[in-house]
């Protein structure tokens, strides 16, 4: 390894003097193109996780802004509205908020244990006025209201493990095709029988673009995974708040 270093800080000190020698130029893509099949194969493979990668990024940067608003707004909704009924009629239009699908399943579980009636006419929140129907199972509301949780997690997991997938394997991937170069660079030195800078840096510096590459689509992967994550427990947190004030609620008034 520390050959490897060596040759590859020389390399970075030498480029313009073997540039007008015509050695092997500053051109990165001058690299690339004179690599074997094998590396070429292995850049457009680290190149397809990096693409795919920046691509689920931005899909779900751009959803959970959407998800931030209409959360924030069906909140507003939900604590200024006396009747469960009156949140249900805003819920179409707020689509994106995990809150909602947890909202419904509540409702509908309501609805399962109340009459349609009951529900719309005595579930006041404002007032502490006396239902005349009670609720057969808290713990069932609490098991739909759990179950609708892990339904919304779940969504706003999907794609989010193919970047850690991207960050644990494209630098290896990187690495592979580094010490394929490598191997293939000092095969070359023992068949011309020469060490001279001007034979061993050229392969090297293709086997290095490798890990670079990889380096490139890992790091952008585990930030954003950890960004992401972060972003996701804290709305799972939310979704957890919120289910305990749908119970709180349904309990003061159906029980």
């Amino acid at each position: 390894m520390s050959n490897l270093f060596y040759y590859a800080l020389t390399l970075l000190q030498t480029t313009e003097l073997n540039a007008s020698e015509g050695y092997f130029g500053s051109d990165i893509f001058g690299l690339i193109q004179r690599s074997s099949p094998l590396s070429k194969s292995i850049l457009l493979l680290l190149i397809f996780f990096s693409i795919t990668s920046w691509a689920i990024v931005l899909l779900k940067l751009h959803q959970f802004r959407k998800v931030d608003s209409e959360t924030k707004s069906f909140l507003n909704v939900f604590r200024r509205s006396s009747k469960f009924s009156e949140v249900q009629s805003v819920c179409k239009s707020l689509p994106n908020s995990p809150l909602v699908g947890v909202f419904q399943a509540g409702y509908v579980e309501l609805n399962s244990q109340l009459n349609p009636t009951d529900l719309q006419d005595n579930q006041s929140r404002a007032n502490d006025s006396p239902t005349t129907k009670e609720l057969k199972s808290l713990n069932a509301l609490d098991r739909a209201l759990l179950r609708a949780s892990s339904i919304e997690v779940n969504k706003l997991e999907k794609r989010v493990p193919f970047l850690a997938t991207t960050a644990s394997i494209t630098p290896f991937i990187g690495l592979f095709g580094t010490v394929w170069g490598i191997m293939g660079a000092f095969t070359g030195i023992g068949e011309i029988g020469s060490t001279s800078l001007a034979v061993v840096a050229p392969g090297i510096a293709e086997a290095l673009i490798a890990t670079a590459a990889g380096l490139f689509a890992a790091i952008p992967a585990v930030y954003f995974y950890n960004h992401l994550t972060q972003k996701i427990k804290e709305l799972a947190s939310t979704m957890d708040d919120f289910s305990l004030e749908f119970l709180n609620i349904a309990e003061r008034n159906f029980s």
